[in-house]
């Protein structure tokens, strides 16, 4: 990778001329600032579109596969992808494995700076070794400045495995070249504190990741109209969501909407299922079991 002090030229590095006397500003000034930045987010995931369809499509079919989706990063990068990652579960009620990040330094990194361990290809792809990865997996490697040298390692060694790997930096191509099967440039431009990459860059990165993480669940059947059916059902909040579910979906009173999902021991595309077709609870969960878990084409199936 580039020498330390090379670094400058990165897009993630640069000055930003409108945020040039940040330290003078009022705190209706520095709002007003970030907002108008912020916009730039929207133009750049515009921008990425196509590889961002083709990450979606490209999970998707890994998915169904019986692959997995892995995230890697280092500091702000990494933790996103832990954030995604854990979300999916309680979401998609999908087992643990199924999306997970590798983030440099593990837990600990979660709550504390882990910059230092970011240096180190040779970690990052004993990562990826020790994740028993498939060619019917995907790794998002997520670098901002596109230098990360443990992304680096993760991508090259998943690639000698056969999986598709995925870039998402914040710099150009011509700055940083990755080697990648899908590269994702989020060009935000520079931050209002100079190289700050959790602001700007952070938040383009969670964009982009709630995309690909929700795009591919949609295509996984885990989602109906745009219902979160296969909500994991574990606290008063989400109890009364799949309740709130299954009545809108259905001409169910709420009473009558608990009853059922108990029947579907709680699961919510199982109860839909079983409202529209009369199956029981066995019966239902075979047919969705046939279908790789799709209600639609469960559905059609009838």
């Amino acid at each position: 990778m580039d020498d330390l002090q090379s670094r400058g030229h990165l897009l993630t590095e640069q000055i930003n001329p409108r945020s040039q006397k940040l330290d003078s500003l009022s705190s209706l000034e520095i709002v007003d600032l970030f907002n108008q930045e912020d916009n730039k987010t929207i133009e750049a995931i515009a921008k990425a579109r196509i590889p961002l369809a083709k990450t979606v499509d490209a999970v998707t079919s890994a998915l169904k596969q019986g692959g997995r989706l892995f995230y890697v990063g280092a500091g702000t990068s990494g933790r996103l992808g832990v954030l995604d990652a854990a979300e999916c579960p309680p979401t998609f009620c999908t087992p643990p494995e199924l999306v997970q990040c590798i983030l440099a330094g593990g837990k600990d990194a979660l709550v504390k700076s882990s910059e230092a361990l970011e240096d180190r290809p040779e970690d990052g792809a004993k990562a990826i070794t020790d994740s028993n990865l498939t060619n019917l997996d995907v790794v998002v490697g997520i670098t901002a400045g596109g230098t990360t040298p443990y992304v680096h390692g993760a991508l090259e060694e998943a690639k000698v495995r056969g999986a598709t790997t995925v870039a998402i930096s914040c710099v150009s191509a011509e700055q940083v070249p990755i080697d990648a099967d899908i590269d994702i440039r989020l060009l935000v431009g520079a931050e209002i504190l100079a190289g700050s990459t959790r602001l700007k860059a952070g938040t383009v990165t969670k964009m982009a990741l709630n995309i690909i993480s929700t795009g591919a669940m949609v295509g996984y059947g885990k989602v109906y109209g745009n219902r979160m059916i296969d909500v994991a059902v574990t606290n008063d909040k989400l109890q009364d969501r799949a309740l709130r579910i299954i009545s809108d979906l259905t001409d169910l009173n709420r009473e009558q909407s608990s009853e059922l999902l108990e029947k579907s021991d709680k699961k919510v595309k199982l109860a839909l299922l079983m409202h529209w077709t009369g199956l029981d609870a066995a019966t239902g969960q075979k047919l969705l079991d046939t279908n790789q878990g799709n209600l639609q084409a469960a559905l059609d199936r009838q």
